[in-house]
């Protein structure tokens, strides 16, 4: 869910400007989650830009104050959630943990980094949802250690249907910065791909499951 639609299409326009994301209707990519897509986006790149990674920390620190107030810890879901819980924790001054994909296989095998005390009400921070599973399995290993799941929230959201199902399901609230609407009314208002693409990728958008 979308809270602030000119931050979120700013954002959706810094994306498209640094290269972050990708169109290819003719030669699709394939997500983690095996969908196929003619869109594709990283948002490790918004690191590496100041000015925007900064923008994106607010907005996300400004979501969990608006939506989540209780919230005591900012947990990153690995990889690409790590730098923009860290950067949000301390703007929030919460503790941070970040959440790897499974166990270590070394020293004490944990899949929490950092201190999360029992009882604690986290924030669950990942860079994007297409279907909501990873930062889902992420939540589980946070609520297993005796802590609450209050929210998640994202740099951006595909908007698939299947995404809300999960959250649903998982009766966890979650809201954006920005989002799939957001980045293609951006790119075609600005003339950042053509009219061919916007449509395939529309297209594409009422037909994924």
């Amino acid at each position: 869910m979308i809270t602030n639609k000119n931050i979120a299409e700013t954002i959706a326009l810094d994306l498209l400007n640094i290269k972050a994301v990708k169109i290819s209707p003719d030669n699709p990519f394939t997500w983690a989650s095996g969908i196929k897509a003619p869109i594709y986006t990283d948002n490790r790149k918004i690191v590496s830009y100041p000015k925007m990674r900064g923008l994106v920390a607010q907005q996300l620190a400004n979501l969990i104050k608006e939506q989540f107030p209780n919230a005591t810890v900012i947990a990153g879901v690995a990889t690409a959630g790590i730098p923009h819980a860290a950067l949000v924790a301390h703007l929030l001054e919460l503790p941070m943990i970040y959440v790897r994909p499974k166990p270590k296989d070394h020293g004490t095998s944990q899949q929490i980094e950092g201190e999360l005390p029992k009882n604690a009400e986290v924030v669950m921070i990942d860079d994007l949802i297409s279907t909501g599973q990873s930062v889902l399995k992420a939540a589980d290993v946070v609520k297993a250690a005796d802590a609450t799941v209050t929210g998640i929230v994202s740099i951006f959201d595909y908007e698939l249907s299947i995404s809300s199902e999960n959250f649903e399901k998982y009766g966890t609230k979650f809201y954006s910065v920005t989002s799939y609407t957001s980045l293609i009314k951006a790119a075609e208002e600005n003339q950042l791909i053509s009219k061919a693409q916007y449509l395939a990728i529309k297209d594409w958008h009422h037909t994924v499951k």
